[in-house]
This record gives structure tokens, sequence and C-alpha cells, in this order.
């Protein structure tokens, strides 16, 4: 916080800091209904509010006599997740009220409550050709010793330049020792003309990085592509996807039939690879995303051993409305001794 190098804030700022930081600290209690395997909360553990009200509000009472906020949030959605030093981080998809995002850590002691915003978000670097939007970062703690930030960059579709909607959608791709500052490294390089909901495998395999991917023709649309795809990569320096293979394909009259993509990285069990993934129907009442998992062999990546029939999270009524309606998307979790902890936020 700045506030004391300021001589005289805003009128009312004592009451709008004293309600922010009590919104901030407010317990979190499981909610009532449960299905014995997951447990949902009464309060989302990140939203606009939680930003905070120095990015927002220009605190000097003489530029801004009247206390108006200056920078709206839109939103605060799609988080990757991580462990680190004994709290739960967040690297929040933060959007403005002018459609823009950017990344932010926000952290807990619990990962339930008392999420907080470090003090700057992430500066993320630029490759020679600018992301004009960024969003969903999946966070991998990798066995090289980085922690990997794989995210959507969004860029002007230029063959299409009377088409104000049309865009290409890649891999962009930082690392990271203290989630402080971030190394880019180039996009990712593969052969399908978009890729979306990529991360990055934790360990090695045979001496090279796995990556899961999703392969597309068109900035929404999957057309002839989609399906939950496995490629590798020599070293992150230089992104090249190899051997690039659909192993979770999209299924006629399934909670996944009209697209599906993977959510973070999967996590290690004694039977194998636990994967969680979302997948898109078509409604009357337009796209419904769901939550669902797989497991994957533990020497082959590409053999899905275990896979229910339906979905594990869907979205409660009060999620069938909101800035996206009728959406359950994950990329990120954290595996603890104690729990598991899926995090959903938008």
């Amino acid at each position: 916080m700045q506030i004391k190098k300021i001589k005289k804030t805003i009128p009312g700022y004592d009451e709008i800091y004293k309600n922010h930081r009590a919104f901030l600290e407010r317990p979190n209690k499981r909610a009532k209904d449960s299905n014995g395997v997951f447990e949902r909360f009464e309060n989302p553990v990140m939203t606009k509010e939680h930003a905070p009200l120095e990015w927002r509000y220009d605190l000097d009472a003489s530029s801004n006599p009247f206390g108006m906020e200056r920078i709206g949030i839109n939103s605060t959605f799609n988080p990757g997740a991580i462990k680190w030093r004994d709290k739960y981080l967040l690297a929040v998809r933060v959007e403005g009220s002018d459609r823009k995002s950017f990344f932010a850590i926000a952290e807990s002691p619990n990962g339930i409550d008392n999420f907080k915003f470090w003090d700057r978000p992430i500066v993320l670097p630029q490759t020679d050709d600018p992301d004009t939007n960024v969003y969903d970062m999946r966070l991998t703690k990798h066995g090289d010793g980085w922690i990997y930030g794989v995210f959507c960059t969004e860029r002007k579709d230029k063959t299409k330049p009377n088409d104000t909607t049309a865009a290409i959608a890649n891999a962009g791709i930082v690392r990271t020792k203290n989630l402080i500052e971030w190394e880019r490294l180039p996009d990712l390089i593969s052969n399908s003309g978009q890729q979306r909901n990529v991360v990055v495998h934790p360990e090695f395999v045979n001496g090279k990085y796995a990556l899961y991917t999703r392969p597309q023709d068109g900035f929404i649309e999957v057309g002839q592509g989609g399906g939950i795809g496995l490629g590798f990569i020599d070293n992150m320096e230089n992104p090249t996807l190899k051997n690039e293979k659909i192993i979770h394909h999209k299924t006629y009259h399934t909670i996944y039939e009209m697209k599906n993509g993977i959510g973070p990285a999967p996590i290690r069990t004694e039977e194998g690879w636990l994967h969680l993934a979302h997948g898109v129907r078509n409604t009357a009442g337009g796209l419904r995303y769901t939550l669902y998992l797989f497991m994957t062999d533990l020497n082959d990546l590409t053999k899905i051993i275990y896979q229910p029939a339906g979905y594990l999270m869907a979205p409660s009524y009060r999620e069938t409305v909101g800035d996206v309606p009728n959406v359950l998307f994950s990329n990120g979790w954290i595996q603890d001794v104690l729990q598991s902890t899926v995090v959903q936020v938008g």
C-alpha cells in the first residue's frame, strides 16, 4: 500500500478501505450440499472486488476530488494455481472494463479464503509480435527447475483485415523461478492453425518436454481439429511441437461433443496421471461447459486407462448467469497433503 505517501486521500477512502478489508478477510464456509466427491463453498474465492483499491482508484484528492473509480475491473477468472512456500497462489486473469486482460498473483493461506493480490501485476515480456490480449495461464512446476506459465495469446488475424472479430490464438510461454521475474520464450510452433488449452507436463518424457494441446482450425470453432492432443518439444527455447497426436477425441452425444480441452497439468497418482478437462456441448440456450476427469497410464501418456461417462462438476444455478454464463472452466488445481483444491473462477 502506498497510502502513507499521499497527503490527502480521496473523500470516503477510510470507509472504502474498511469495507474492502472486511470483504477480503471474510471466512468462506462450506456449502451444505455435497455429493461426497467434492465440496462447494458459499463464496467465490476470487472476484473483481478482490482487485486492490490502488489499482482502481487515483487516491490523490487533488486529482480525483470526487473519489471516482478510474480503472474499472470487469472480472477475474481462469487462474493457474500453485502451492508456493506454504501459500496457495493463483495466476489470475484480470480483465478490465476495456476488455483487455493482464495476469496477477493472488495469495491465500489456505486456498479457500483471504485471497489477496500481490502489490503489482505480472510484468509480461513481449515478443516481436506483441500480444493483443492474454488469458488462461496454466502453471507447471517442472522437473527441470523452472515454473512454466503457458497462456493463450491472441492477435488480429491479418488475413481478414475487414473482419473485426477475426483473431488467431496461440500458446504463449513464460518461465520463472520466483513468480516475480518472468522470461518470455517464443510462442509455440506447431502445424495447427491455432492452439488453445496448452499445458506443460510436469516431468520429462524420454528426455523431452511433453505438452498437452488442443489444435483447432479457427479462433472459436475447432472445425476438423479439436480434441486433447499430446506432443513433444526438444527444448523450450525453440518450442517446436513434434509428433502431436490426439489422445482424447470429441465424441458424439457426450458432454464433450462440440469441443474439449485440457485443464491444468495432470497429477501423478499410484494408478496413473489424473487429468482435469472441460467438455462443451451446444444446447438451445447456448454452449454449456462442464468439468470431467480421466486418467492416463504412468508410462504411456497416450493410453487412457480410466474414463467416467459423465462430468465431475456442472454449473450450479447461479453459475448459469453472469458475464460468461453456464460455464465451468478450470486451468488450475493444487495437490495437497490433506486436500486437492480445484480452482474455478468466473
